[in-house]
């Protein structure tokens, strides 16, 4: 049996572990300041998001935004605080970086939202940091939280664009569906792992079929706008509004009524269509019958 190792005497071992309290205890007051501060950041994005919800009656976009935008300066001060705290242990970013996480995803999809209100477009990485006072390298905006923030927001898409739709603005699921298209096209180019980055790029692709269906019901009823060749065939380029051409091709070639339904299957949904009825309940591949 092996005997102690008379090398290491009593005194340096109590040395040694009183050492790691000494680290330990800093380390825990130091998250305990971060969390602190991450509490601030999550009670202004609380205040960001309740003025955002608006949106969804219909307010007017200058007046919803003007009161959110107003806490953009909370957040960059406070995003100042956090970098103050942070760097007292320098190196160990990511150490701590699980602290605020979670709240900088959030802030990160409420600018990304506010700035599609203003301007239609995308907000880019270097934008948010410049919003929130990320500027310096110990101290930025992770990318994977961007790319997070980002699905997030794509979350409140289908949401605002059935509420624009009961308010009579028909062309809102066009313009949402070729910014969500753009969008998706965009993450098709990372080379995503099996984690929560993943699973939250699936769910922006459930938001985009689900603003593909609130068009394809929009385009069906004739209730959109014309919109030129060039850019209707891009919008139309979408699963759904392939079925929509599915079925328009029933309407102008098929003068019959028969007991053996037509079947169109496309890359998805299944297009069934006996003369009554329009449904779509399986994935199939691409044929006619």
């Amino acid at each position: 049996m092996a005997g102690i190792d008379p090398s290491h005497s009593p005194l340096e071992l109590e040395k040694q572990f009183e050492d790691f309290r000494v680290q330990l205890e800093e380390s825990g007051s130091l998250r305990d300041r971060i969390r602190a501060v991450a509490v601030e950041i999550d009670s202004t994005t609380r205040r960001m998001q309740a003025g955002l919800l608006l949106v969804h009656q219909s307010r007017p976009i200058p007046e919803i935004l003007e009161k959110s935008k107003a806490q953009i300066d909370i957040l960059k001060d406070l995003y100042s605080k956090l970098a103050e705290v942070v760097r007292e242990s320098p190196g160990h970013y990511y150490r701590y970086h699980g602290d605020w996480r979670s709240e900088t995803q959030t802030v990160v999809s409420l600018l990304a939202f506010m700035h599609w209100l203003e301007t239609g477009s995308l907000l880019m990485h270097t934008e948010a940091e410049e919003k929130l006072g990320l500027t310096n390298s110990d101290f930025a905006l992770d990318v994977e939280d961007y790319l997070v923030g980002l699905c997030f927001m794509s979350n409140e898409m289908p949401r605002y664009v059935v509420n624009q739709v009961t308010a009579g603005y028909y062309d809102c699921p066009r313009n949402v569906l070729e910014f969500l298209t753009e969008l998706h096209a965009s993450f098709r180019l990372l080379n995503l792992r099996n984690d929560f980055l993943r699973k939250k790029f699936d769910s922006l692709k459930y938001d985009l079929r689900r603003v593909e269906e609130v068009f394809y019901d929009v385009k069906i009823r004739g209730l959109s706008a014309n919109v030129g060749a060039a850019q209707e065939k891009e919008v139309l380029s979408t699963p759904v509004m392939m079925m929509v051409h599915a079925f328009e091709f029933y309407l102008e070639f098929r003068t019959t009524r028969e007991a053996r339904p037509l079947v169109v299957f496309y890359p998805f949904r299944t297009l069934y269509f006996t003369g009554k009825e329009l449904w779509f309940p399986c994935d199939s591949y691409l044929a006619v019958n």
